[in-house]
């Protein structure tokens, strides 16, 4: 078996256990790469990949049962011979979940228990989380409240996911007045990131996963922000080896802080920058209509102008951010919301303290800070700027 182009493991420091991230483009599926010509309909180089993550995530999985929770996009291209491959040396069943951010919810959620509870499955239970960000944070709040507390493996398939969402053991789901208010956090048993499964991603999810990237570099490492600038297209082409490195680094920066501050107490709220901002635009236009990375991208732009106002950032540090926001081919402008609806919205955030709203500004290109020493009229201004 040839070697694979890009593989890196990272372990993950936490209370409960440690675990690892596995990053790698398979060795099977770059194999097909010249016979497939990049042709993501190609059952041959799918099955590759499917064949590969059974045997990666096979070690982990403790007990005899398996859940697997997909979603009808995802299970097309990678579900049957996960499944089977599975299925050699474990009870395996799956829940089918529509696909979108509109139903990341308690129906949802319910029906991950009801499939558990159908098959009588008790805590030896696994639950396979084999999708995006919505998969991998339904799954893990399953996995947090089903009999207390039962095991669960990330297999992100989304650049997003593959960067953010899977790692560090955030899990939830939406209420209708805010997004990710209902969860817990509870840490999987691994996470399995296959550069390959990028390969069938719609070129707008991939944007949206870099808008995420994006996020580390300018909150942790300007270095990393010129790494992109430079590196961008080549991601943007699918150079599974380029967008390995990044994942990579881009889950080093999380492991970190997970580490030092597993229950977002402290360090971790630098994670969000631009999330407050793009939490108002889910929300308000309807969960899935804006793609949670192209609402942290107009979010991001609002940080970043907010903090210019403070006089933090340059005219050209803002102009920077939204160039490599636009060459990643992400929106750099909010819907039209109205400044006190937009306000009304962030009271709900989850970084709201003592009734008062605490933002992730930048005092400078790779340094955060989360702060509430911020003039209430300036945040009004740049909320009123595109209503």
């Amino acid at each position: 078996m040839a070697t694979p182009l890009f593989h890196a493991t990272l372990t993950v420091q936490t209370q409960s256990h440690d675990y690892p991230i596995i990053i790698t483009e398979d060795s099977n599926v770059s194999s097909f790469e010249n016979v497939a010509g990049n042709n993501t309909d190609n059952s041959t180089e799918n099955d590759a990949i499917k064949s590969s993550i059974a045997s990666q995530i096979a070690p982990y999985i403790t007990g005899r049962q398996v859940l697997i929770v997909t979603n009808d996009t995802v299970a097309p291209l990678y579900l049957n011979t996960l499944q089977e491959s599975l299925e050699t040396q474990f009870t395996v069943k799956v829940c089918m979940l529509p696909d979108g951010e509109q139903y990341k919810n308690q129906t949802s959620i319910n029906q991950i228990y009801d499939a558990l509870m159908a098959e009588h499955f008790n805590r030896d239970v696994t639950l396979v989380a084999l999708g995006g960000g919505v998969v991998g944070d339904m799954t893990g709040f399953a996995a947090a409240s089903f009999m207390r507390g039962v095991n669960f493996i990330q297999i992100p398939t989304t650049l997003l996911s593959q960067v953010d969402s899977s790692v560090g053991g955030k899990t939830g789901i939406n209420h209708p007045q805010g997004k990710n208010m209902i969860g817990a956090f509870w840490q999987p048993q691994m996470v399995l990131a296959d550069m390959s499964t990028l390969k069938t991603l719609p070129a707008r999810e991939l944007s949206a996963g870099l808008a995420e990237v994006i996020k580390y570099a300018l909150i942790m490492d300007e270095n990393f922000l010129t790494w992109l600038e430079q590196n961008l297209p080549a991601m943007m082409a699918l150079d599974l080896a380029v967008l390995g490195e990044a994942v990579k680094r881009c889950c080093q920066y999380k492991a970190d802080i997970v580490a030092q501050d597993e229950r977002e107490s402290g360090v971790r709220a630098l994670l969000n920058f631009g999330h407050t901002f793009g939490h108002v635009i889910e929300t308000h236009q309807g969960y899935g209509n804006w793609l949670h990375g192209e609402a942290v991208a107009a979010g991001m732009v609002q940080a970043a102008e907010l903090s210019q106002k403070i006089g933090w950032l340059t005219i050209d540090d803002v102009e920077r951010i939204k160039r490599v926001l636009v060459l990643a081919n992400l929106p750099i402008v909010p819907p039209p919301i109205a400044a006190e609806t937009a306000l009304g919205l962030m009271g709900h955030d989850k970084k709201v303290k003592h009734g008062q709203i605490r933002l992730i500004l930048l005092k400078s290109l790779g340094k955060a800070v989360l702060t509430n020493d911020f003039d209430a009229k300036l945040l009004t201004e740049v909320l009123s700027q595109h209503q």
